[in-house]
């Protein structure tokens, strides 16, 4: 499939944008997997282990503030988060940003992609919680009503395509819902198949609880699909081979880096509770790299005075 790459002009040659990139993968037919993060340091550490793609993790952003994703944590904390995650990744490799529910009514919505499309964010995923949403596989939810779950997405892709007419960047549009949870398998599915209508780049059904769930969600929405492997959630974690024979496009791990952080560090703690120096640490040169000393010394050495 030959696909038409938007770029934009840069000092007389062509710079592919990171949303024609994430485009690109989109179009292929093979699955990209998606490690989430959720401050520079993690979407440093994805690119740097060559992912394709990575995404903003609303959980893991709200957790690095301090709190539960219950959206606790603001738009414009959001879009903070999302400018410090973009700017580290110097390679650009494409970032999806968490929208939530859009922070409000249409207008908001479509404030929210203008926003993460300004600050370099290659998508944007829009939900149909209620507001004050939560993370998906906790409690039971709540959804708004079937259209105005349309309506949020028919927004979110009318600022898509007025940022692309502008800018010539087309930020893509993860299309969420989280009805599976609360109103059942059907009215997902119809939620999703409704999205895709409305110009929605990727659908995102949460929380399927069984296989057979996933495959019908593949086989009855067209379009790229999103599958959610949250260790220990709701959903089923499959290979990526079977995500892909699915049907699958992206698979995000949305909580692995920071499940493992937490682990990590909480021993560490303990040990240094104890008196003991915590073993298997980064070593310290290895650290310096890998928050970019070795990338600014190089470039400190550019502009010494001989």
């Amino acid at each position: 499939m030959l696909v038409l790459l938007i770029a934009a002009r840069c000092g007389g040659a062509m710079t592919v944008t990171a949303s024609a990139r994430l485009r690109t993968l989109l179009a292929s037919e093979k699955l990209s997997l998606m490690p989430c993060c959720f401050d520079g340091l993690t979407a440093r550490l994805v690119e740097d282990a060559a992912f394709n793609v990575t995404f903003m993790s609303g959980f893991g952003v709200s957790a690095s503030r301090g709190y539960p994703d219950v959206q606790l944590t603001s738009y414009g904390e959001m879009l903070n988060s999302a400018q410090t995650i973009v700017a580290a990744l110097r390679r650009g490799t494409p970032c999806i940003a968490d929208g939530d529910t859009g922070y409000g009514n249409a207008l908001n919505v479509k404030r929210t992609v203008r926003g993460y499309a300004q600050v370099g964010c290659a998508g944007v995923m829009i939900e149909d919680q209620v507001s004050p949403k939560r993370c998906g596989h906790t409690r039971v939810k709540g959804v708004v009503e079937f259209d105005e779950a349309v309506t949020r997405i028919r927004a979110a892709c009318d600022a898509r395509d007025e940022f692309f007419k502008v800018t010539g960047s087309k930020p893509v549009v993860v299309a969420r819902t989280d009805a599976n949870s609360v109103a059942g398998l059907d009215e997902a599915l119809r939620r999703c198949a409704a999205f895709r209508e409305v110009g929605a780049d990727v659908t995102f059904m949460e929380a399927p609880k069984t296989v057979d769930e996933m495959r019908r969600y593949c086989a009855t929405v067209d379009g790229p699909k999103l599958a959610n492997m949250l260790e220990g959630g709701a959903t089923p974690i499959l290979p990526p081979s079977e995500l892909e024979d699915m049907g699958y496009t992206l698979a995000a791990y949305p909580l692995t880096l920071l499940s493992a952080s937490v682990n990590a560090m909480a021993a560490a703690l303990a040990d240094l509770r104890g008196g003991e120096t915590p073993p298997n640490l980064t070593p310290f040169p290895d650290l310096c790299e890998a928050v970019g000393f070795d990338e600014y010394w190089q470039e400190d050495d550019r502009y010494l005075f001989k």
